[in-house]
């Protein structure tokens, strides 16, 4: 019986997934899957594959995955991660493989190599040009979203694209490193795994070494990307374990200071989580003990790292003032999600601590004036009576909501001079989005904050969605010694909001120096720090001028409260630098415990403690960069952090990646010379106009995501380029108007058809049923082209004489020339799965190409999809923040351009795009209804020789921006359509039938 339901299983994964049709033609039954299928007992045998689904997979064309292998070394907080695909092309005919991966944020690319058809092409990094022209290949971007994937704010997508010749293995191998950062107590290691297809064999190897005693390790529950929820999979969706399981497959092996952590799961384990190949991630939490005194210090090669997390120190009190952003765009659920995050703060406030609220829009409101108040049990049922009653409203008055709050604070300090030096001070800022009222220039919003702070107090700022001005805000923060932080649309704003605050809520210590023995130290990174927060930590690293020194003066003095504190001690060098190399060598020897592919970071981790002070370096020399005032200074940073990239190989904004792609000839095999990689121009795509722009001095230059740009069918050397880049794909198209015809299906849903030639427009209504997914364009046989959409349900309008409402929740575009791909577009995303997939949100401005394929989004409005130039189509997005109840968020359809479809087109619009009709009247005796008759004549038309009674309304379309007259026909365009309503409803959303029927009669 269990091998019944498996089997079962698996035969509806082939039927509905398409990246299990790639899957199953690479498996050999008897060597590939029956070891992985081993703990299900399964038997099967490849007479068991339907003879149908074996015609789908010899038409399958995309390089399955054969392995993707995820190795990182974490050497005492510094992770190495090595990542490992091999992709096989089994078709006789070169397909374009592509190679996509998530990395951290933070993390930095430090090599990327391919070897194709037995050659190896590697990467280079080079200075990135100042000034980069407008080109026409693509880029890969995050969004902060993933979406789908996408995009978490904290990873960015990695992708590159390289032809492989028929009947041949590609491996692509990408290397990136990450100085992992303490917050709330733990270390958090995230690998994000979104193979967009299941694998064969997958592996996650995670090795933690550690100077210190490994005190705390948990493996979470598979994450997804978005929310920070834990994936629910199989039997186990409904129900809520008391305690988070493990990932299955997951095998943990631990002594006191090292931990192996590894995770392989075989294909019905993937897929039992999903079948489109989205995990999530695999998430790591550690912490290790702490050292008393100054820290653990750590010496190899001539340079050290120090790392200073003191703990039991008592809670210096805080003077806080909240600027929250009440603007109209906040209403819903970002205001909802807001003030429950307050209200736990509020809880969370200690009775040392003094407090206010300040909200602004067009208006500034301030609850307790002219003054903070200490936290009493009054107090804070009154701050929840504020923070209940606030209403968003008007526009976003982004100075005045930072210049009241610092006039606030400055003013308590400044009216009892002992604040200051008894407590830590900070503003905590958040918005949704940017200035429209009031100052609108950031160069002046900067000033005028920077004036406002005076260094007296830190500012944090947070942004939440996809319109916020995130280069003001961080380098707002930046200058008045905070910190930024990013929560991406539709997460969990409530619970991002109050860890944020947890980070920052329990200061221990400010005004931190540490200093080292003079002359005996150099290039020392930060080493000043306005405040300590508890669970967090402090990493400095420098080099050692004299290595033959024997010992090292550290001195740390801060202030806690009312005290001076002053921690100083000699270091030891040499036992140091011993102590250093021994758990090196432990971690490129995985202790004896069987870890592979050690080798891959054994050189990087022999040098850890530089490559740990090039990567503080570089983040430092940016973050300067950012905050400079002046074009000399600004230059000199730059210089500074271009160096050190190119010196430690990253990726950074400053660098770009050259790697050289192979030449594929006609016949799928592969060019005998292999050309020097040359430059392929490109472009730095920014996500929006206004996100990252300050000035024209800095215009384009602080993209933060990595990505790689391909030119497709160059002749000769192909080549590609990888930047530094906040766009997701291609290009960003310019946000301008759509020119779309008449002819479309929107709203309830209503169909409109224009007929130029007759100057005449017909409209009709389908009234269907929730569910059924009805042909609109049916073209497969000659342009390859069929437009299917699926419907949702809603109850009507009190008053209305219908019972339900219906509209388009989904749109597929399947095309069959000159590749096979699909289109899915629901008012969230867009799937374009062609030479490989892409799943773009709906609420971002891009645009992306493919083998004479181009979908275009603008964020929020309308998607294009253009098929060989001469088919295009609009979908309108309709997105309601509020929805009644008789709403649902929902897709019109409107046909731009019709020349590329036959004249045998079909299907509910396509039947009409060649056609004409005329308009002719009928005594009343002869009207549809049939009822009493009359003198007055009724409009009929005349359309492919049938009379269809018709009478004159009015249509809102282009989302209700214009209004067309229109010939309407009843009851479900009966004698308007060929045949019925039930013949236009198909299987699935991917049907391409034929249409079977004749026409009406006349």
């Amino acid at each position: 019986m269990d091998m019944n339901v498996n089997m079962l299983f698996l035969t509806l994964l082939m039927c509905y997934n398409p990246y299990v049709f790639g899957l199953f033609e690479d498996i050999n039954i008897e060597e590939d899957l029956s070891p992985d299928l081993t703990d299900f007992d399964l038997d099967i045998s490849p007479r068991r594959v339907p003879r149908q689904m074996k015609s789908m997979l010899t038409k399958e064309t995309k390089p399955h995955i054969q392995e993707l292998s995820v190795k990182t070394t974490i050497i005492s907080r510094y992770a190495f991660t090595a990542v490992s695909c091999i992709m096989l092309n089994r078709h006789s005919a070169a397909a374009e493989g592509v190679f996509q991966f998530l990395i951290p944020k933070n993390a930095y690319v430090s090599n990327f190599t391919m070897i194709i058809g037995g050659r190896v092409y590697p990467s280079e990094v080079r200075p990135k040009e100042k000034k980069v022209k407008q080109g026409k290949g693509g880029e890969a971007k995050p969004k902060n979203k993933e979406k789908g994937e996408q995009s978490a704010p904290e990873v960015e997508v990695f992708r590159m694209g390289a032809s492989i010749p028929g009947r041949n293995r590609a491996m692509f191998m990408l290397t990136y490193e990450e100085l992992l950062q303490r917050r709330l107590g733990r270390y958090e290691h995230v690998t994000s795994l979104r193979p967009l297809q299941l694998v064969s064999r997958l592996s996650v190897d995670v090795t933690i070494v550690d100077h210190s005693t490994i005190t705390h390790l948990e493996v979470l529950p598979l994450r997804n990307g978005k929310s920070n929820t834990a994936v629910a999979s199989g039997a186990n969706a409904a129900k809520t374990p008391a305690k988070p399981s493990l990932p299955v497959s997951t095998v943990i092996k631990q002594n006191k200071t090292f931990c192996r952590i590894t995770f392989s799961p075989n294909i019905v384990q993937q897929a039992k989580i999903t079948t489109s190949g989205m995990l999530g991630e695999f998430v790591v939490h550690y912490d290790v003990e702490r050292e008393l005194g100054i820290g653990d210090i750590q010496v190899l090669n001539g340079h050290f790292v120090h790392y200073f997390a003191p703990k039991d120190l008592p809670v210096v009190p805080k003077n806080v003032v909240f600027v929250i952003d009440t603007s109209a765009s906040m209403l819903g659920t970002k205001i909802r999600q807001t003030k429950d995050a307050l209200f736990t703060i509020l809880r969370d406030l200690r009775p040392g601590d003094r407090f206010n609220f300040v909200s602004f829009s067009n208006r500034i409101k301030v609850w307790q004036p002219n003054r903070l108040v200490p936290v009493t049990p009054l107090n804070v049922r009154d701050a929840k009576k504020f923070i209940y009653m606030l209403q968003p409203t008007g526009g976003t008055d982004i100075n005045g909501g930072i210049q009241t709050g610092s006039s606030l604070l400055s003013g308590y300090l400044n009216a009892d001079p002992d604040a200051n030096h008894n407590s830590v001070s900070l503003i905590i800022f958040l918005t949704d989005g940017r200035p429209t009222v009031g100052e609108l220039q950031s160069p002046s919003i900067l000033s005028n904050a920077r004036a406002a702070v005076k260094e007296q107090f830190c500012l944090f700022t947070i942004g939440m969605g996809n319109d916020v001005d995130y280069r003001l805000l961080e380098r707002m923060a930046l200058e008045n010694c905070g910190m930024m932080r990013r929560i991406p649309e539709d997460s969990d704003a409530s619970t991002m909001l109050k860890g944020f605050y947890d980070e920052i809520g329990t200061p221990l210590l400010s005004d931190i120096r540490v200093n080292y023995t003079e002359d005996s130290v150099q290039y020392v990174t930060q080493h000043l720090f306005t405040n300590y927060f508890n669970g967090s930590e402090i990493v400095i690293a420098g080099k050692l001028t004299n290595q033959s020194a024997d010992s090292l003066h550290v001195q740390v003095t801060a202030s806690n409260s009312d005290k001076s504190i002053i921690l100083e001690t000699d270091v030891a060098l040499r036992q140091r630098e011993v102590e250093t190399e021994r758990h090196v060598k432990e971690a490129a020897a995985g202790v004896g415990s069987g870890v592979t592919g050690a080798g891959t970071t054994g050189s990087v981790a022999d040098d850890f403690v530089e490559r740990v002070w090039g990567f503080l370096s570089v983040k430092e020399g940016l973050r300067s960069r950012l905050k400079s005032h002046t074009s000399r200074e600004r230059e000199g940073h730059t210089q500074q952090a271009t160096d050190l990239s190119l010196t430690y190989h990253f990726l950074t904004p400053l660098t770009s990646l050259m790697v050289e792609k192979p030449q594929v000839l006609a016949d799928g095999t592969m060019a005998e010379d292999t050309p020097t990689p040359t430059p392929v121009t490109t472009e730095t795509y920014k996500k929006a106009a206004s996100d990252n722009e300050l000035s024209d001095e800095t215009e384009g230059e602080e993209d933060t995501s990595q990505s790689l740009h391909l030119k497709k069918d160059q002749p000769g050397g192909q080549s590609s380029r990888i930047t530094k880049t906040t766009g997701k794909v291609v290009k960003r198209p310019a946000r301008k108007s759509v020119t779309i015809s008449k002819t479309s299906a929107d709203g309830d849903p209503h169909f409109v058809v224009e007929f130029p030639l007759s100057k005449l427009t017909v409209c009709f209504n389908i009234n269907g049923e929730p569910g059924h997914i009805l042909r609109m364009v049916s073209d497969h046989k000659h342009s390859g082209v069929t437009v299917n959409g699926k419907l949702i349900g809603a109850p009507a309008p009190a008053g209305s004489h219908k019972q339900q409402r219906t509209y388009f929740s989904t749109i597929t575009i399947v095309v069959n020339r000159p590749k096979r791909s699909y289109i899915e577009v629901t008012p969230k995303k867009v799937i374009l799965d062609g030479q490989d997939r892409l799943v773009l949100p709906c609420d971002t401005t891009v645009s992306v190409e493919s083998g004479g394929l181009a979908v275009t989004i603008v964020g929020k409005s309308n998607v294009t999809v253009t098929i060989g130039g001469t088919i295009r189509f609009v979908i309108l997005v309709h997105q309601y923040k509020n929805p009644a109840p008789y709403q649902r968020n929902h897709l019109g359809f409107y046909i731009s351009n019709s020349k590329g479809l036959s004249h045998d087109c079909h299907g509910l619009l396509g039947q009409f795009l060649y056609e004409d009709v005329g308009l002719a009247e009928l005594s009343g005796n002869a009207t549809a209804t049939g009822d009493h008759s009359t003198s007055s004549r009724s409009p009929i038309l005349k359309v492919k020789g049938r009379s269809v009674p018709v009478v004159q309304k009015t249509r809102r379309i282009y989302s209700g921006r214009q209004s067309v007259d229109c010939w309407f026909a009843r009851n479900n365009a009966a004698k308007l359509i060929d045949g019925q309503y039930e013949d236009y409803v198909v299987s699935h959303l991917f049907d391409t039938g034929d249409w079977p029927h004749g026409s009406n009669g006349a």
